[in-house]
């Protein structure tokens, strides 16, 4: 089992121990998220009801955890829109949780810094190629930049 995951699940079972509710739930779908991830996609007509999962790597945890504070973010908004604070709170509370499990994200610095760099290399001139550049930038940051940040830098630096 791969490090992060044995981290999440022995933090669930301090959470559990210790009676706190916001990190057992939060910790407890996130399990429940990973434990769909690592189902695979089967065939349609396969017949054969066995389920073997294929065990994640502490990578594809991670973007199962971004993909969780993503939705979290979304939810929070819908809240607030909705005018249930409450709501959004416990979401907050939840959120908090879960990027603790995500690695240190870079500065603005350093996007821009790896975006000027990129846009030097393709030559990209304007919000045009603000596609290409931004596949770039994503895939050099591995994950560890939000796409909202990224997207934020590039097009203030392709001028759009």
């Amino acid at each position: 089992m791969p490090e992060l995951r044995e981290r999440l699940q022995s933090e669930l079972t301090d959470a559990m121990r210790a009676k706190d509710e916001t990190p057992k739930s939060a910790l407890r779908m996130l399990i429940a998220a990973i434990r769909n991830a690592e189902i695979p996609e089967a065939p349609k007509e396969e017949t054969d009801t066995r389920i073997e999962r294929v065990a994640l790597d502490d990578s594809a945890v991670v973007a199962v955890i971004q993909k969780q504070v993503k939705q979290r973010r979304d939810s929070i908004d819908q809240f607030r829109a909705a005018k249930r604070e409450d709501l959004a709170l416990k979401e907050e509370a939840e959120l908090a949780i879960l990027v603790e499990y995500l690695p240190a994200a870079p500065s603005i610095a350093e996007i821009e810094a790896v975006a000027a760099r990129i846009i030097a290399e393709t030559t990209a001139s304007g919000p045009k190629d603000m596609g290409k550049v931004m596949s770039r930038v994503v895939q050099e940051f591995g994950g560890r930049a939000e796409g909202r940040a990224i997207n934020e830098v590039v097009r203030r630096l392709l001028g759009s």
